[in-house]
């Protein structure tokens, strides 16, 4: 058996990374399970998606490598057949909240099949190989329909989900577009939910939400100038970020998605109702055009964990508006 690592220092390296995400929903540490004659291959993936990652490691297969590294890692991708993935995991698999994700990619790189896990981690990865052109397999009901499950939503949160089990009826009501935008209580308050009723959790106590305004069409480069002018004269860099928050209008906006991504923040998107209850002090334009109340703002306001301003909107390049909210 051999293995690679990504780790700068390979001298420390112990071949594995340290352990999963304790709450599941995100993949950062992975590891390729290679046959040897794939192991070019697999060194393609991690070139490819290594950047996306903590640490990507490449571990050549062998009769019990799944069961010698199982809890090492947010997520395997098994380069190999999925027959050969699903009889050596089986045995393996507790709880789905617990256990890695599991991707299969063939060595070609046509399919990037998740078979477990797929809201833990293995759909985000089936999709990042799809920059070396695997076609993502997505089977989780939500994401198949084109919608975005609650684990997806805590994601772009930056939460957890806190009772796994609520999300079986959850995910049903997203599916027939019964369950609404996620409602947000702030304490202390003391809450009492039923077992069909998914709990979210922030992962941090602090950072700030980026309200974003863009014009049609924009660019991701203008988009992450303005997010960094913005948090520079606060001080702050995009890891203080906690999502990118704006209206149900701007869904879709590919620069403002890719700019998201390429910051590793959510993008969360508020009705017009929501943003009416937390109009911000500047005056906008959209009010008086179309009906809106200022995006940048009143989503700053709305998705700050103090519905507070930390800075007003500014304009950058005629292109995009940012506040940002506390």
């Amino acid at each position: 058996m051999s293995t690679d690592t990504n780790e700068t220092d390979s001298d420390e390296s112990t071949g594995h990374c340290s352990t999963p995400d304790s709450d599941g929903e995100v993949a950062e540490e992975i590891a390729i399970i290679s046959f040897e004659r794939k192991l070019e291959t697999a060194r393609e993936i991690r070139a490819g998606i290594g950047d996306e990652y903590d640490c990507i490691d490449i571990i050549e297969y062998h009769g019990e490598v799944f069961e010698d590294h199982w809890g090492e890692y947010d997520c395997f991708v098994g380069l190999m057949a999925s027959g050969i993935a699903m009889r050596k995991t089986a045995p393996l698999l507790d709880d789905k909240w617990d256990d890695p994700a599991i991707v299969v990619v063939d060595e070609a790189l046509t399919w990037a099949i998740p078979i477990t896990g797929g809201h833990h981690g293995a759909n985000q990865v089936a999709y990042d190989l799809s920059q070396l052109g695997a076609v993502p397999a997505m089977t989780t009901a939500s994401e198949a329909a084109g919608k975005q499950g609650v684990e997806s939503k805590a994601k772009a949160l930056d939460t957890h989900v806190v009772n796994g089990d609520s999300t079986v009826a959850t995910n049903l009501a997203v599916l027939n577009e019964e369950l609404g935008p996620v409602a947000r209580l702030d304490g202390p308050r003391a809450v009492l939910v039923g077992d069909d009723v998914t709990v979210l959790e922030r992962n941090a106590d602090d950072g700030v939400v980026l309200g974003t305004g863009t014009v049609s069409g924009v660019k991701k480069a203008r988009v992450l100038d303005a997010w960094e002018a913005a948090l520079g004269e606060l001080g702050l860099g995009f890891s203080d970020v906690d999502f990118v928050a704006t209206g149900t209008r701007k869904e879709g906006e590919e620069g403002l998605y890719e700019a998201a991504q390429e910051i590793g923040a959510g993008v969360v998107l508020f009705e017009k109702e929501t943003l009416e209850e937390f109009e911000g002090p500047s005056p906008s334009r959209s009010k008086e055009l179309i009906g809106w109340p200022g995006i940048a703002e009143a989503s700053a306001i709305a998705g700050g964990r103090e519905h507070e301003l930390a800075r007003e909107k500014e304009r950058f390049d005629d292109a995009v508006t940012v506040a940002v909210g506390r």
